[in-house]
């Protein structure tokens, strides 16, 4: 079974997690995004739905037209250009020729690598940090 676990990060409100009762790898579907969305905005699901839609929409876009993404604390988004090459049919063992091509390549943020790898039993259980002294 999995569950929608909102990690606590102070400086990240909302944050998601999935963990699983069972232990099994578990995955995030777009349905399950929307949801998630809908949960913590206080949206409706359409209103939901059209936000997520519209996000990656425009990613989409953007990467066809060769721009690059770049959302700070989570990653940025770019297109590789792929070389022509010689192919195989995998039935027939024939010499296919395979086009040259762009394909979308993502590049997590540091933040995100570190927030990947700390889990979310110590994210969870991290203490709320406490404002600056004020001057």
């Amino acid at each position: 079974m999995k569950t929608l676990v909102n990690a606590g990060q102070p400086d990240m409100p909302g944050t998601l997690a999935v963990s699983s009762t069972n232990g099994a790898k578990q995955h995030m579907t777009k349905a399950d995004l929307i949801d998630e969305v809908s949960r913590l905005a206080e949206l409706t699901r359409k209103d939901s739905e059209v936000i997520v839609e519209t996000i990656f929409d425009s990613i989409v876009r953007s990467l066809r037209v060769g721009d690059k993404i770049e959302i700070r604390g989570f990653g940025s988004f770019r297109t590789r250009q792929r070389k022509p090459r010689v192919g195989r049919n995998p039935k027939t063992g024939d010499r296919v020729e395979v086009p040259a091509k762009k394909i979308p390549f993502f590049k997590p943020s540091k933040e995100l690598k570190d927030l990947v790898n700390t889990g979310v039993s110590e994210t969870a259980a991290a203490p709320a940090p406490t404002s600056p002294p004020q001057a």
